[in-house]
């Protein structure tokens, strides 16, 4: 089922009425490795600093590139909220599941989305849980026309590349790509997809082919062209990037957009406690008498003389005089200690 939704806002500017890429932001993923924040949300919607992860994709986005989000049917009225929000046109393709094992895979939603729309421009495909810290017109001036241009970052371990697919790059034009692997065992390499790329058009018959296959192998349809001996290029970059994918990184992409400060939205307060590192207290939320070191507090909560380490608080939860470390906690649990 394909649903498009538009905010009522009017459509976003457009300088080129025939654009020739057009992006494709996969979110219907279920994130269990994030519950309880996931347990009800779509991870691209989890709040950075008050936005979300998501929205700071959209809003790199050049102004005339077309802009499709893919999630699932137990998704759809959150992004729709969210997408009431923007000042441009976002297209919503709703896949119809709200369980993980039923999903069409992050590649057999994107072949129905070709096939379903006769999509005929080259595919800016994005992942919706990646922080990109560079400008994407800057990647997409680097693209080369019907070569597959995909964005990688050096995370300097190749013990930790293995969660990812790596890139080995021809020592002679660093710009080729001579192999793709997609999480390596023994990785060769710390070099690593970050979920940003553009396939041609020219090369959407062998994408659709390979996502019959292979629905759910994003990072193998660069292994698919090398095979064929089709070139793909790389763009590299040293600004910050971030896929979000466990507690540690949730809190590492707050650290990274706010450093070592305290972020207290206009309608929260926060009285007659101390504050260490990095702190983002949102909306309609009460922190008082306690002490919060490096923790995100969500909408609406009440923390009442409480020590708080390494701790991420869903919306809507009451806590007195409980001391967490290292901890994400439910929406809407009420904690209290007696004295």
């Amino acid at each position: 089922m394909l649903l498009i939704f538009e905010n009522g806002k009017g459509l976003y500017p457009n300088p080129n009425p025939n654009p020739t890429v057009h992006a494709f932001i996969l979110a219907g993923g279920f994130a269990t490795r994030l519950w309880p924040l996931t347990e009800t949300r779509a991870k691209p919607l989890l709040p950075i600093a008050g936005k979300p992860i998501v929205e700071y994709l959209v809003e790199k986005i050049p102004a005339g590139v077309p802009v499709t989000i893919s999630t699932n049917a137990a998704f759809q009225k959150q992004f729709e909220d969210w997408i009431a929000t923007l000042d441009r046109k976002v297209e919503l393709l709703i896949e119809d599941t709200r369980h993980d094992d039923h999903k069409l895979g992050a590649l057999g939603a994107t072949r129905e989305w070709i096939i379903n729309k006769k999509i005929d421009d080259d595919i800016l495909l994005l992942t919706g849980d990646n922080y990109l810290g560079f400008a994407m017109e800057d990647f997409l001036e680097k693209y080369t026309t019907d070569i597959p241009l995909l964005a990688a970052f050096d995370i300097g371990d190749k013990a930790k590349a293995s969660a990812f697919g790596t890139v080995i790059l021809d020592p002679n034009d660093t710009k080729n790509i001579l192999m793709f692997e997609e999480k390596p065992k023994e990785p060769k390499t710390s070099i690593v997809s970050t979920g940003c790329c553009v396939i041609p058009k020219v090369h959407i018959p062998l994408l659709l082919d390979y996502a019959e296959r292979h629905p759910d192998n994003v990072g193998g349809i660069f292994e698919e062209f090398l095979q064929k001996n089709f070139r793909v290029e790389c763009f590299t970059f040293t600004e910050p990037w971030l896929d979000i994918g466990s507690f540690s990184s949730y809190l590492d992409a707050h650290r990274l957009l706010i450093g070592t400060k305290t972020i207290t939205h206009d309608s929260a307060s926060l009285t007659e406690s101390e504050t260490y590192g990095c702190v983002f207290i949102d909306e309609k939320s009460t922190v008082a008498a306690s002490n919060l070191h490096d923790c995100v507090i969500f909408t609406d909560c009440r923390i009442q003389n409480c020590v708080l380490r390494n701790c991420v608080i869903d919306e809507g939860c009451q806590l007195t005089n409980v001391d967490l470390q290292g901890k994400m906690i439910r929406k809407g649990t009420m904690l209290e200690r007696k004295m």
